[in-house]
């Protein structure tokens, strides 16, 4: 899904990072879940079952992975295109884990 769509359907998808710590306090997409790909398995609870979720990561390329995994397992799921790099490119607001803005890192 392309930025653009992802964020004009923000209110009826669940943004799902991926990314580690620390690039999640530089910069997240409001109101996001934040599972380190490594913890993907242990949090999956969290994951919602009943709308799209849109995996996130800084390129594109761990969520695509994550995506895929996540619609194998049966849940309806698509990759950020291009990830938060993308997203800031659009100009799209995101914040940082102090209420500062964000960045990519």
């Amino acid at each position: 899904m392309d930025p653009v769509t992802a964020h004009e359907e923000r209110d009826d998808v669940q943004f799902l990072d991926v990314r580690e710590p620390y690039e999640w306090d530089a910069g997240h997409i409001e109101g996001a879940v934040h599972i380190p790909m490594g913890e993907l398995n242990a949090r999956r609870d969290e994951i919602a079952e009943d709308r799209t979720v849109v995996a996130v990561c800084r390129s594109g390329a761990r969520s695509s992975q994550v995506a895929q995994a996540l619609v194998r397992a049966g849940y309806p799921a698509e990759n950020l295109d291009g990830g938060m790099q993308a997203w800031e490119r659009a100009g799209l607001p995101f914040v940082a884990t102090d209420g500062s803005d964000g960045e990519v890192a």
